[in-house]
C-alpha cells in the first residue's frame, strides 16, 4: 500500500515541479537556473516543516508527501545537469555560485522548516 502512496505523491510532485518551473521560467529572462533553485529551496523548507512537526511515525501521509511528493518535487538531477551546463558553457563563476547557493539555501531552508515545525 505504501508504494501506491509514494507513486501517487510522486506523480503529483513531478507535475507540480514542472508547472512551477514553467511559471518561474516565464517570469525570469535569465539563463541562471532560478526555477530549479526555487523549487529545491521550497521543497526543503516543506520537508523541514513536516519532519519538524508531528510526523514521527512513517504512516501513509509520510509516504505520500515526504517520500512521494517532495521526493519528486525537488530535483537533484536537474541541479547536477544544470551545474555541468554552466561549467560547459564557460560560465564557471555562475556555475560555482549556483552550486553554493543551492547547497547553502536548501540546508538553511530545511533547518528553518524544522525549527518552525516544532
Amino acid at each position: 500500500m505504501n508504494l501506491l502512496f509514494i507513486g501517487i505523491g510522486g506523480g503529483l510532485g513531478a507535475i507540480s515541479r514542472y508547472g512551477l518551473t514553467i511559471f518561474i521560467d516565464k517570469l525570469s529572462s535569465t539563463s541562471f537556473p532560478l526555477a530549479t533553485l526555487i523549487v529545491n529551496v521550497l521543497g526543503c523548507l516543506l520537508i523541514g516543516l513536516i519532519l519538524g512537526s508531528s510526523i514521527q511515525s512513517k504512516d501513509s501521509t509520510y509516504y505520500f508527501f515526504v517520500i512521494g511528493f517532495l521526493g519528486s518535487f525537488t530535483t537533484m538531477s536537474a541541479f547536477s545537469s544544470q551545474s555541468i551546463d554552466l561549467f560547459s558553457s564557460n560560465t564557471p563563476i555562475i556555475g560555482t555560485l549556483y552550486i553554493m547557493l543551492t547547497m547553502s539555501m536548501t540546508i538553511l531552508a530545511t533547518f528553518i522548516g524544522l525549527t518552525l515545525g516544532k
